[in-house]
């Protein structure tokens, strides 16, 4: 089916942006690492360009060589991040504030709101973009925030003190109750974040303060890369997803 079946007349227009910094402590070079036989970010540029959602699909980078990949794949990188802005305690929103105003700047942009695409989230498919998307409409929200069901009750994690004793690890009430009895629990999942441009400016961040929702993805999809098993994990599914197709 292809994807584009799923959406839905815009009352709002969307740019996707795609940042990738060049460095990587735990996983060195890791959005050009190969997976399931395509670099790591090429899976997000072809989800966002699927989806059919967005006026342009962005990768923000200070690293010629994911110019090069990001080009190849079909995205825009109208100019590369400074340097400033590629150190390790960079936030994210200082990214996103500084490539919006460039683009105002070259009278590129003039869109009510952004979608944030991370590269190490290469299962957050192009039906996942457009849902979100559309959840956002119907609920004519500032925000989305994707999120998915947490692995196990938060409820059953407590902290340990230096001696690792257990004592009163965790509450009675809660050990005596079925683990399927117990409240669900959700967590970001990195994924997908789709904020009003106005209201990320005037705030800096984009869970914002009010009429911000979560769209729930499935656990699989929601595989977010940091380290070699996330990697590994997330190359099965690739190459699972793959073969089926």
């Amino acid at each position: 089916m292809n994807t584009t079946e799923f959406s839905m007349s815009k009352q709002n227009s969307y740019i996707a942006i795609i940042p990738a910094r060049g460095g990587s402590k735990r996983l060195p070079g890791k959005n050009l690492l190969k997976i399931a036989g395509k670099p790591l970010i090429a899976w997000t540029i072809e989800a966002a360009l699927k989806s059919d959602m967005f006026e342009q699909v962005y990768v923000n980078t200070d690293s010629e060589d994911i110019v090069r990949i990001a080009k190849q794949y079909g995205a825009v990188v109208p100019f590369l991040r400074p340097p400033e802005l590629a150190q390790d305690q960079t936030t994210t929103v200082s990214v996103l504030e500084d490539m919006i105003l460039r683009l105002r700047e070259t009278g590129d942009s003039e869109l009510s709101h952004l979608t944030l695409l991370q590269a190490t989230s290469p299962l957050r498919s192009a039906q996942d973009i457009i849902k979100a998307t559309n959840f956002l409409e119907s609920n004519k929200a500032d925000a989305v925030v994707s999120i998915c069901r947490t692995e196990h009750s938060p409820l059953w994690s407590n902290t340990l003190p230096e001696n690792g004793s257990l004592d009163n690890f965790i509450p009675d009430s809660i050990l005596k109750t079925r683990s399927q009895e117990l409240p669900s629990y959700y967590r970001l999942n990195g994924a997908i974040y789709i904020c009003s441009i106005q209201r990320m400016m005037e705030e800096k961040t984009l869970f914002l303060s009010s009429n911000c929702f979560g769209y729930i993805m499935s656990r699989k999809n929601s595989i977010d890369i940091d380290d070699e098993i996330d990697f590994e994990l997330a190359d099965i599914y690739l190459r699972r997803s793959k073969a089926s197709m």
